[in-house]
């Protein structure tokens, strides 16, 4: 019944910043973890920021001090504040949410994400 969309990614230049978007349909109530990855062309999706049900936050070093997650729960939302953008952050950006036991998204296909891609 969940439905789980991102939005926000664009064409920046190296040092600009973004906020990316993930709407639930459902509230995100009951959630255990609330994450964004990201995969390049040809490579395997990474883990970039998690943030728990406790509020707890945990960034990958490539990002740290550059991405900040957070929440809205009134709107169903989790953000992604993207600082300072390198070339290297270009990648197709997805979110997931953890309920309980079961990663809203599974297997090999998340669907289209979004576009980040950082020129110079």
């Amino acid at each position: 019944q969940v439905q789980l969309v991102e939005s926000g990614g664009d064409l920046v230049q190296v040092g600009g910043s973004l906020r990316l978007s993930c709407a639930a349909s459902g509230s995100f109530r009951g959630f255990t973890v609330l994450a964004w990855y990201r995969q390049a062309p040809g490579k395997q999706r990474e883990l970039v920021a998690a943030m728990s049900s406790s509020g707890s936050t945990n960034y990958a070093d490539s990002v740290k001090g550059r991405f900040t997650v957070s929440r809205d729960n009134a709107k169903n939302t989790v953000y992604l504040q993207m600082n300072s953008l390198k070339s290297e952050d270009t990648a197709v950006y997805y979110c997931n949410v953890l309920y309980g036991s079961k990663w809203f998204r599974q297997g090999d296909y998340w669907g289209q994400g979004t576009q980040v891609t950082v020129s110079s």
